[in-house]
């Protein structure tokens, strides 16, 4: 199998939109809820201050999945957490070991980078992925809820 996982380049955003549209409609979302556009891929994962890492899945030099991840920091620890934002491989090439492959990789690049954890969410439907996300050894937190604030609330709190 022809299998390469890289970094991704400025030339790949088209790549990476059209990959991450397909996420959405495996997610059951709504065309017009994907605001992601090909200017803000550049924008904020290639531009002065890139908000995020990513890396694209390449199958005999096809594009068939990409990760996005960024780092944020253990106060306590003293060192970064790798944080898995998205995980995308296109449904034919799923159970294949490509997860495991991509999941690898993500290690590899947050030892490297002394990063103390990495972390991810999962949608509670999605069992397959738990099920790989277990076959890992990754562990559910079963302390902590996820928040979340957006749109008009979001712009509510700054205002005061």
């Amino acid at each position: 199998m022809g299998l390469i996982v890289r970094e991704s380049k400025i030339e790949d955003v088209d790549i990476l939109l059209s990959l991450v549209r397909k996420l959405a409609i495996h997610e059951n979302k709504k065309p017009e809820e994907i605001k992601l556009s090909v200017d803000k891929i550049k924008k904020h994962g290639f531009g002065v201050k890139p908000y995020f890492h990513s890396l694209i899945v390449e199958l005999n030099k096809q594009a068939i999945g990409y990760v996005i991840y960024f780092y944020s920091y253990a106060t306590t620890v003293g060192a970064p957490i790798l944080i898995l934002e998205e995980m995308f491989v296109e449904e034919t090439y799923r159970h294949k070991g490509i997860g495991k492959t991509l999941f690898a990789e993500l290690a590899t690049i947050a030892v490297k980078n002394g990063c103390c954890r990495m972390e991810w969410s999962a949608f509670i439907w999605n069992e397959k992925a738990i099920q790989l996300y277990k076959s890992l050894g990754a562990t559910r937190r079963m302390d902590v809820f996820q928040f979340r604030v957006a749109g008009e609330e979001l712009v509510e709190m700054a205002e005061g």
